[in-house]
């Protein structure tokens, strides 16, 4: 995967969502601490409509240290939770396209290339006016940001409610229909985050399981679309739908955190499928540390690396 204008991504690229209640940059430090190899942030206070202008200090500080790193092409950001561009109400789907349009600027300026976000609920309304919704917020967004290179991407849920996104021909059928209201192809594409897969209904517990899950997503969305993938562990089982994030090889994906047991999961196919080489690949696992003092997150990679290969 390259995206016109940043550089081509390294293989492996693993990353994690870190905070940056210190600085922006400092999500950056963390990040080259940790030995990831990027970062998925949030660019403003996920649980407030209303936000600031960056500060020029913070994007020239940010800008620098990607260079530094030689990150630029990249970091993902996540969109504030509060965006619903399914919503049938017009006030709250008015103020959710305001804020993605803040959103998408704001990776701009930081050249953050994928800005990820969840495709909303239709609060009991029928999928086919959930789908509407989005794709006619897209095409306003699209006349508003016209221009501009961020990558929006879809991410998929364990469908509870009405939340849309769970099935790969819902995800497909959101695409088709931001596109043809005019969005620009170049600027749409996918997460797929294997807790939700796994809890929404596609078997990640096995290999050959994942395989199978991964090929369908191939076939029905296109793999060229993915951009970010999510890796957790999933507390629930398989069809549950309960959204809860698990430590790699803590939950039913992994069954087990011996290298044999994750050699054996989903989790070996996601670390070794060609296609996903240069896709970042971001922990949303929980922020602790183990009983040695050691970070989850070093924990949690370290597993993943393990069965590269395998």
């Amino acid at each position: 995967m390259n995206i016109p204008g940043f550089p081509r991504l390294r293989s492996g690229m693993f990353g994690s969502h870190l905070s940056v209640a210190g600085s922006m940059a400092g999500a950056l430090e963390e990040a080259s601490r940790l030995k990831l190899d990027t970062v998925q942030v949030f660019t403003k206070n996920q649980q407030q409509w209303k936000v600031k202008p960056l500060d020029p200090g913070v994007v020239h500080d940010w800008r620098s240290a990607l260079r530094e790193r030689g990150w630029e092409g990249r970091p993902v950001s996540h969109a504030s939770y509060l965006i619903n561009l399914a919503s049938g109400n017009d006030e709250l789907w008015g103020k959710s396209i305001d804020l993605m349009q803040v959103e998408i600027e704001r990776c701009e300026e930081l050249s953050i290339p994928f800005l990820v976000h969840h495709p909303g609920s239709t609060t009991g309304a029928p999928a086919s006016e959930g789908i509407a919704r989005i794709a006619g917020a897209y095409a306003e967004l699209g006349r508003r940001t016209k221009g501009l290179r961020t990558v929006c991407c879809l991410e998929d849920t364990v469908g509870s409610g009405s939340h849309l996104g769970r099935t790969f021909e819902e995800l497909a059928a959101l695409r088709g229909a931001i596109l043809a209201g005019g969005f620009p192809e170049a600027r749409v594409g996918f997460c797929l985050d294997t807790c939700h897969l796994h809890a929404g209904g596609y078997d990640l517990s096995t290999r050959a399981g994942a395989k199978a899950a991964f090929d369908e997503f191939a076939s029905v969305c296109g793999e060229e679309h993915l951009k970010v993938l999510h890796l957790n562990d999933s507390k629930g089982p398989c069809a549950s739908r309960l959204d809860r994030h698990a430590h790699i090889g803590a939950g039913t994906i992994g069954g087990g955190t011996t290298k044999k047991a994750l050699a054996a999961s989903g989790f070996a196919e996601v670390v070794n499928r060609p296609a996903f080489a240069h896709i970042p690949k971001i922990l949303e696992t929980p922020k602790e540390d183990n009983d040695k003092g050691v970070p989850m997150d070093t924990v949690n990679l370290k597993r993943l690396k393990s069965i590269m290969g395998a």
